[in-house]
């Protein structure tokens, strides 16, 4: 059993190898999903499908989470998509919230932002909460749902050895403690990471760029008043002609993160002392505690199609970007949060299988859009060229006196979630006057109600009703959807008529909305469902 759990040291051993059913039965056992890889994205999905009703194995060659805070920055949408999956409360309630970043220049503050400078969403602009933490709150709602008898099982020290994908079903051979057997998926899910073994066994490549510099992350625990936020610097006297950043975590401990350089000597980067030195420069003679230490590079890629047969990729396995901005967990979770409903109404012959080819062209579209952003972020933090050098101190020069140049500092484009303009799944847009942030395509924004918040009525398809009835219950070409109705409100108003004085959503599953228009049209909602669930692509 050791060389199964010695690969990396455990946070939380929250998936023990216990035997299957599966491994004595006669002949491969089918499922209807079979998800490779147990991190952040993987369990999410697993969630969102066993709440769905769908037979779902998560299959993971280690028996928990791993050490270390790795990614820390969850996004707003991020805890969105925890409230709808049940476990939103259980993540913010442990990270540490914030909106608010600054920058400075050597020892100067050069710039400020605010990642939500507007009122009445249920949650921040960000948390941060160490991974092992965030995947263990999935784990502990999957235990939940799974003594309410929702049909997901996760399985530890499983490996996979083989596959192969076949016409209507992947065959997996699965390597454990106790020796080998075989199951068979309607669809397999790869969230097996950066070095997917999936994607390396299917000979599938990336597209993309590799970034040589390297950056030391130190995770210290002390007692400090430093406030509840973003720091980033550029030139700091701590760390001359590279960068530094820090973020607090909870359990006092604080994320420091600093640029090395190209040609370094990893191991001597690593050594105690020296990583104390570094950060007795950026905090003084504050005593801390080292709590874990890390040197990282960064590649920014992607595959060509995130569906290959029946089988996809998801999370790291499918793309990847630098850590500047925080887009890989969040932009893995928002993969989980296209798939799952579409996974499901495929796997329970609500829909055709031209729905799951709209996760690849949705999240391709976001993935490249991660990448744009991640590459710039890198080229402005680490400049591959004179030139590149120059734009940044010319920027950095100007930004303190002139509030143009302000939005040019790039310390990393933080994590915002995907608009799927353009999307074969979109419907009308027949509002006229009512806001492009709400547009077919487009995450709901969240609003203030008068009771509670806006998201919390949007679960599952949703006909949204604002200044305008909608009928309480409706089922239309096989999908049953919740009507909701609210007055006008303020932010309703702002958010989702702008200068219509009505309007009627159309929700999707995963709170991006389909189609709008101004008054309730059942003809029109019925073409409009049938492109929403892939059935005129």
């Amino acid at each position: 059993m050791n060389a199964w759990t010695s690969r990396y040291q455990r946070a939380f051993a929250l998936y023990p190898y216990a035997r299957s059913a599966d491994q004595d039965a006669v002949a491969p056992v089918r499922h209807a999903v079979v998800i490779v890889g147990g991190g952040p994205v993987g369990m999410a999905l697993a969630l969102d499908l066993g709440q769905r009703g769908v037979d779902v194995v998560v299959l993971d060659d280690h028996d928990g989470v791993g050490q270390g805070s790795r990614a820390i920055c969850f996004a707003k949408r991020t805890l969105e998509i925890c409230d709808r999956l049940g476990c939103g409360d259980a993540v913010t309630d442990k990270g540490v919230q914030w909106n608010l970043g600054r920058v400075f220049r050597g020892e100067d503050e050069v710039y400020t932002f605010n990642l939500l400078p507007e009122d009445g969403h249920r949650r921040p602009a960000f948390i941060n909460l160490q991974q092992p933490y965030f995947e263990k709150a999935l784990v502990d709602r999957i235990r939940s749902e799974q003594a309410q008898g929702a049909p997901i099982d996760i399985r530890g020290c499983n490996r996979v050895t083989a596959l192969d994908d076949q016409v209507d079903h992947v065959r997996l051979e699965i390597d454990t403690p106790e020796g080998a057997y075989a199951i068979e998926a309607e669809w397999l899910v790869a969230c097996d990471g950066a070095n997917s073994p999936i994607r390396e066994a299917m000979g599938l490549g990336f597209d993309g760029r590799v970034f040589e510099d390297n950056f030391l992350i130190a995770d210290i625990k002390m007692d400090a008043p430093f406030p509840t936020e973003r720091r980033f610097w550029f030139d700091p006297p701590f760390n001359p002609g590279q960068t530094a950043l820090m973020h607090k975590q909870p359990e006092d401990v604080w994320r420091l993160d600093f640029q090395l350089g190209w040609d370094i000597d990893r191991s001597a980067e690593l050594e105690e002392e020296r990583v104390r030195s570094r950060v007795r420069g950026m905090i003084g003679d504050r005593a801390f505690e080292l709590v874990w230490t890390s040197i990282y590079t960064f590649r920014c890629c992607t595959m060509e199609d995130y569906r290959h047969g029946r089988v996809l990729f998801a999370g790291d396995a499918a793309h990847q970007v630098s850590p500047f901005g925080a887009r890989g967990a969040n932009g893995g979770m928002q993969d989980a949060d296209n798939l799952g409903w579409k996974l499901a109404a495929v796997v329970q012959g609500d829909a055709p299988e031209a729905l799951v080819d709209s996760y690849h062209v949705e999240r391709k579209h976001a993935g490249l859009e991660n990448i744009k952003n991640s590459s710039r972020s890198a080229d402005f933090l680490t400049p591959r060229s004179p030139a590149h050098a120059l734009f940044r101190d010319a920027v950095l020069d100007l930004v303190e006196d002139h509030a143009f140049a302000r939005p040019m500092v790039n310390s990393g484009r933080l994590s915002m979630p995907a608009q799927y303009a353009g999307s074969p799944l979109n419907g009308a847009d027949a509002v006229p006057g009512a806001p492009a942030r709400s547009a077919p395509g487009s995450p709901c924004p969240d609003a203030a109600l008068d009771e509670g918040y806006l998201l919390d009525h949007l679960k599952g398809a949703v006909l949204l009703g604002i200044g305008t009835p909608v009928p309480p219950q409706i089922a239309v070409g096989g999908v049953v959807m919740k009507g909701s109705n609210f007055d006008a409100q303020p932010l309703l108003q702002e958010r989702y008529l702008g200068d219509a004085s009505c309007a009627v959503y159309l929700v999707r599953p995963d709170q991006h909305v389909a189609a709008r228009w101004l008054q309730f049209d059942a003809e029109a909602l019925a073409r409009a469902v049938d492109q929403m669930m892939g059935r005129t692509c």
